[in-house]
């Protein structure tokens, strides 16, 4: 799999000419299917849609209004070369920070549904503070209901092979410390939490985070949030595409993913109360939610290829995904372009013999470092198994 970011190639997919030109170069190097991102963080969309706004442009200067169906063509040229296509969306976020643009920036209906963080300086809107893009808050039955309305959407007026969940967590440790979440919490912890967000952490004069009394109860919590949504959705999708496959990409590094609430494991495999005691409970592991995808794409973002005692390597964290996902599911091993610009052949071999399939990320970093011939290289080598 090829990843298509709309962000990073938005101006250079404005043109029908060039998309087909970069189909050939993905089906030329060896791949076999495509990820088409037409949700960014950004929050607007690349498909016909009657619910969220066409994407025009990221707020940094260059703006492109489309006559044609960016989803549509795309759909119709992948298949013309035996191309699948999966359609990525990003689930949580509405708007980009850096630039102040999309939904969250545009309306006040978003307004009670963005994140609130818990910081040093007390609690805030996330449109206040420094991050990637302005998430909503996973615990709103409200937002449950506007994210499942537009996977809806795309899964019912488009036929494609595969859907994947980017963003479909919270957004990082701070989130979300919102009044609802605080009651969504004490429903389900069965207490009232009296202190809040003391009771769940606060900060010390070196603003490093202080444990409280629910801590390590709050991010099982999370944990189960996001396994929620994420069968949530998955009914949606099989309820109208029933051999649609469903896919979620996250971070290979699990024992970090928490902060995120994404136990990307299978339900009871990742133990982490016996080697992560700091924040695990012993029920963690049930929240574990590789039971229902059909794939998972585990990111080993990693500059190191091989050693099994090295956890900053991809062998490493392929080893692990397949070990804590065990056989519920497909393990496919994704590779950051970027950090293989002089071994790229080798990490494709690696990943494809150590898990079921390989995605990179991102066709732009294919394009800049002209690595095509390199990954074309391993997907042969891979195929014919040659050893290195």
């Amino acid at each position: 799999m090829l990843w298509f970011d709309s962000e990073a190639n938005f101006k250079r997919f404005s043109s029908k000419d060039s998309i087909c030109y970069y189909l050939d170069k993905a089906k030329g190097a060896g791949f076999n299917e495509i990820v088409v991102d037409v949700r960014p963080v950004q929050g607007d969309v690349l498909y016909k849609s009657e619910i969220l706004e066409p994407l025009t442009g990221f707020g940094d200067g260059y703006e492109y209004k489309r006559d044609w169906d960016y989803l549509q063509f795309f759909i119709e040229e992948a298949h013309k070369r035996a191309l699948k296509i999966t359609v990525s969306a990003s689930i949580m976020p509405v708007g980009l920070l850096h630039t102040k643009s999309g939904p969250a920036y545009r309306s006040k209906y978003w307004d009670d549904k963005i994140s609130i963080g818990n910081t040093p300086e007390g609690l805030k809107n996330m449109k206040e503070m420094d991050y990637l893009g302005v998430f909503l808050n996973p615990n709103l039955s409200s937002v449950r209901t506007l994210v499942k309305s537009y996977v809806h959407e795309i899964v019912t007026n488009y036929d494609f092979d595969g859907f994947a969940l980017d963003y479909c967590r919270f957004a990082d440790v701070r989130f979300d410390f919102s009044d609802s979440s605080r009651v969504a919490f004490e429903k389900y912890i069965h207490k009232k939490v009296e202190r809040f967000p003391e009771d769940i952490f606060s900060y010390n004069s070196k603003k490093e985070r202080v444990p409280g009394k629910y801590y390590k109860e709050w991010w099982e919590f999370r944990a189960m949030t996001v396994r929620d949504i994420v069968r949530e959705l998955k009914q949606v999708i099989k309820s109208r595409k029933p051999d649609m496959k469903l896919t979620y990409w996250a971070a290979s590094w699990i024992n970090g993913t928490y902060i995120n609430g994404q136990n990307w494991a299978s339900k009871g495999y990742f133990d982490a109360a016996k080697s992560y005691p700091e924040w695990a409970t012993e029920n963690y592991k049930n929240a574990g939610f590789a039971d229902e995808l059909d794939a998972f794409m585990v990111g080993a973002y990693l500059n190191d290829l091989y050693g099994m005692d090295n956890n900053e390597s991809i062998e490493y964290a392929l080893d692990r995904a397949n070990k804590v996902i065990g056989k519920d599911t497909k393990v496919f091993g994704s590779l950051y372009a970027l950090n293989h610009k002089e071994n790229m052949a080798d990490a494709v071999y690696l990943t494809l013999e150590k898990s079921a399939g390989l995605m990179v990320f991102d066709i732009v970093q294919v394009i800049n470092f002209n690595l095509w011939d390199s990954i074309k290289k391993g997907i042969d080598r891979a195929e014919s198994h040659e050893k290195i």
